[in-house]
């Protein structure tokens, strides 16, 4: 599915905002990256393509609750009484009044287990989406820039955002009971990180000559800085556009979109089904699948345009064969064009010939009606034409047609009522 990816600013909407989107086809490459207001945006490339925002992580804050047992939590059920609920639990933990922010719930989450709540801004976030739709481009989900939950390298992780006036970083991975945190790029920050790596880790650095490494990954404005920040303890930076984060934080399984910014459940259906259909035609995972149904759906055209050729080869050598016991059988006929019905007619010029009678002759009409006609049933008037016998003056009740019907069927003729008359005709006769 094509997506347009916006990266939501910190600072509430003006008439000067500007939005930096990333343009992708298939989710996993950037078509396009810039800068633009929400007027200005592009629209998705193919039709039915969606729009997603990306929360900055320096915006949200990451809570892990547990929700009383027996409590519905699916999207069609955030209710009033869930979000009071929610109120309830972090209250105590969050600066600003809880009835002013925004909740959201982690994806398949469960009553009576614990789950992560992201918390963010409700009236930042609504005029964003209010001002987005205004210009045309209503956003159909809501993702985090970063979630809480395993990573890549099944470590913690480090990545350096920002400008040089204002750079921080970001540590994901920390493990299921800790979130996403945002720091100041400081080399505390990568001890603080290494200090979160699982205990396998470290003991495979013992071996090692220097402390274990960890993924580092900055944004190309701040790369220098975090080079010269954290290079010194021997980590090695990766660059990690803006685009390449847009593209990872879309490909999330969170949608921040719930409450009162939820969107409707056909929606949300109609994205999942995109989103499949798009993946599978599309992303490089696919790709093997995507060639292998390719070469099968060769495969069957080659085999039907092979099986269609050899019926057709096999039809025509019957026709042939056909015409040549006409022409080998009647060799005054000169030219064929319909093999049977020419052999039909030539037969009954030799029965004609020889004084013989076929069962379209009028004498074996007969004979078949006086047999199949009810007692006490005479015609009073009768029409012939080769191969058809109409008796005229002949009633019959339902029960008796079907009956004659069948006795004439078993002598090889067709029977039927037709304008208060009983019609015969020899099978085969057109």
């Amino acid at each position: 599915m094509s997506t347009l990816i916006l990266h939501l600013p910190t600072a509430r909407p003006g008439p000067a905002t500007e939005y930096s989107y990333t343009l992708t086809a298939d989710g996993h490459t950037a078509l396009r990256h810039a800068t633009a207001a929400a007027a200005l945006l592009p629209e998705p490339t193919r039709p039915g393509g969606e729009v997603v925002a990306v929360v900055p992580a320096r915006l949200l804050s990451w809570q892990r609750v547990q929700l009383p047992p027996g409590l519905p939590l699916g999207p069609g059920q955030q209710t009033p009484r869930l979000r009071s609920v929610l109120e309830g639990l972090l209250e105590d933990r969050v600066l600003d009044d809880a009835t002013q922010l925004h909740f959201a719930l982690q994806p398949d989450a469960q009553a009576g287990a614990p789950l992560w709540v992201a918390v963010c801004d409700r009236a930042w976030l609504r005029e964003h989406l209010q001002a987005l739709e205004a210009a045309g481009r209503r956003v159909s989900r809501v993702v985090p820039e970063f979630a809480p939950g395993p990573t890549t390298s099944g470590g913690p992780e480090l990545c350096a955002l920002g400008t040089p006036e204002e750079a921080y970083v970001v540590l994901t991975g920390q493990g299921p009971d800790l979130g996403v945190a945002v720091l100041p790029l400081t080399p505390m920050a990568l001890t603080l990180a290494r200090a979160a790596a699982p205990a396998t880790a470290l003991a495979g650095a013992a071996d090692a000559a220097d402390e274990s490494t960890l993924p580092v990954r900055a944004e190309p404005a701040v790369a220098a800085l975090a080079e010269r920040t954290l290079g010194h303890q021997g980590q090695r930076m990766t660059l990690y556009t803006s685009s390449q984060r847009a593209l990872d934080a879309a490909r999330s399984d969170w949608d921040l979109a719930q409450f009162d910014l939820a969107s409707t459940g056909r929606t949300r259906a109609l994205r999942k089904a995109g989103s499949a259909l798009s993946s599978a035609l599309y992303a490089p995972q696919w790709r093997a699948a995507r060639w292998g149904a390719g070469v099968l759906v060769v495969a069957h055209l080659v085999g039907l345009n092979a099986l269609a050729w050899t019926e057709r080869k096999a039809l025509a050598a019957k026709q042939a064969g056909v015409r040549s016991t006409l022409t080998q059988t009647f060799p005054q006929v000169q030219v064929v064009v319909d093999a049977p019905v020419q052999m039909e007619r030539e037969l009954a010029l030799l029965r004609q010939a020889a004084g013989s009678v076929s069962a379209r002759d009028l004498e074996p009409l007969l004979a078949a009606a006086g047999a199949a006609l009810p007692e006490g049933q005479l015609p009073t008037a009768l029409e012939y034409t080769p191969g058809e016998l109409r008796l005229r003056g002949v009633t019959l009740s339902p029960d008796d047609e079907a009956a004659i019907a069948v006795r004439l069927q078993a002598a090889g003729y067709r029977a039927r009522m037709d304008d208060g008359s009983l019609l015969l005709r020899a099978e085969g006769n057109p």
